[in-house]
């Protein structure tokens, strides 16, 4: 009998207590929600209203902040819409990255239409064929868990496809307020600064 697949929200709580000290953006709707929905911290950067350009944001704080880890939590829906995004991280291979790829074969935050990746399409192959130096595909949270673990103690950019059920939160909405946040976050980005 196959396990039953992976849920995003575990996956999340499973590396949650890893986040303390690296910067984090997500992409908007499920993840966002969920990881909001375990617990907000200043250093999270909910990336609301830009599908498909977590990584990039990423990609400037990782270049701009050599010192700092820096996590995105993307799906692949907003992969696919920026798949441009993967060959530029391979062009500056920012060592301070990891980019997880939540991979539900679905948009499910804006319908659950299926994506490309439900028919075949292989996010970790485009991110290698790109240069990504490390690209990996995991299936369960014991392969999460310990993929992320050495992917933060890594020394370079490292993408992580989680293949995810596509279930999301009941709602789509969250407590704090998108200004809020951005402040929130800036003034975290300062305070590393002047340490």
């Amino acid at each position: 009998m196959a396990a039953p697949p992976m849920q995003r929200l575990d996956c999340l709580r499973a590396i949650y207590d890893r986040l303390d000290d690296c910067l984090v953006v997500t992409i908007m709707g499920a993840v966002a929600c969920e990881l909001q929905s375990i617990g907000h911290r200043p250093n999270f950067f909910y990336l609301q209203h830009a599908m498909g350009l977590a990584s990039s944001v990423g990609l400037g704080l990782a270049l701009s902040l050599p010192n700092q880890k820096v996590v995105v939590f993307d799906g692949d829906g907003s992969i696919l819409m920026n798949l441009g995004g993967f060959t530029t991280l391979a062009r500056y291979r920012p060592r301070n990255m990891v980019h997880v790829i939540f991979d539900n074969e679905s948009l499910l935050s804006v319908g659950g239409f299926p994506t490309a990746t439900g028919a075949g399409t292989d996010l970790e192959g485009i991110a290698r064929a790109a240069g990504v130096p490390s690209a990996t595909t995991v299936r369960d949270i014991d392969a999460f868990a310990r993929g992320f673990e050495n992917a933060v103690n890594a020394a370079e950019l490292t993408c992580i496809v989680a293949k995810v059920d596509a279930v999301g939160p009941k709602g789509y909405v969250t407590d704090l307020a998108l200004l809020e946040n951005r402040f929130q976050f800036q003034r975290h980005i300062r305070s590393l600064r002047e340490k």
